[in-house]
């Protein structure tokens, strides 16, 4: 998609395929940029090859749900789906993107999936986020920490870690879930309507997540890092 040039972003959401981020964050996204805060999307790799898509039509559904979630910022970092891995290489062209946007918060995948490429984008996440701020390096850009990283639940893997924060989205819910139709080869087409489909899987998550807040709908996320307030206003 043509980006919106940007000098920092407040949010950057890294995924490894073209419509995680929409799966696991699309209310978050939808929500912030409502905000007025600056949201961007990294896809690390193009998610092809699949049964039904090709490459033009995952940019064009890519394309479609960035429209709908009123992302202006995102970008396809072109590493190899399927063989995802965290080399020294991809490590320094994630931390080079990095230090262009600067987010003050990175949104990443949760450490624990059964797809590899989820697995090695967590660990590419964490290790592009310490290289980020070297200061003695040939890296493109000037130094960057991200002062929170944030993982966000994937999918595929059927387990009930505990979140740290879940974010009510009970406002921007059928954006998220417009935004998650817009993958049609993905999660439509070919696929059983008997029920539960996948758009009702995706739904009842988030149902289940803002019934553990007390909202309609909700995201949720992990922080491995203690949170500092100076007042407990800060979380009411």
């Amino acid at each position: 998609m043509r980006e919106q040039i940007m000098a920092t972003l407040d949010i950057l959401v890294v995924a490894p395929h073209p419509d995680d981020a929409e799966i696991s964050l699309g209310g978050t996204i939808a929500a912030s940029i409502r905000q007025n805060l600056q949201v961007g999307v990294l896809d690390l790799t193009s998610g092809e090859p699949t049964p039904l898509g090709t490459l033009e039509i995952r940019a064009r559904e890519t394309q479609r749900a960035s429209e709908l979630l009123g992302l202006k910022w995102r970008r396809n970092l072109g590493l190899p789906n399927r063989s995802l891995q965290a080399t020294l290489e991809h490590r320094r062209m994630l931390a080079e993107v990095i230090r262009e946007v600067r987010p003050r918060v990175l949104m990443v995948p949760y450490w624990q999936d059964v797809h590899p490429d989820h697995v090695a984008a967590s660990t590419l996440c964490d290790d592009a986020r310490f290289w980020a701020k070297l200061s003695r390096s040939d890296m493109a850009g000037e130094p960057w920490w991200a002062p929170m990283l944030l993982h966000y639940f994937s999918i595929h893997l059927r387990i009930h870690p505990a979140p740290s924060i879940v974010m009510d989205i009970s406002a921007v819910i059928e954006t998220k879930m417009d935004a998650v139709r817009a993958f049609e080869s993905q999660l439509i087409t070919g696929r059983s309507q008997a029920f539960p489909t996948p758009i009702d899987d995706i739904r009842d998550r988030a149902r289940y997540w803002g019934w553990a807040i007390g909202r309609a709908y909700g995201e949720p996320l992990v922080n491995r890092e203690s949170v500092g307030v100076c007042s407990v206003a800060d979380l009411l």
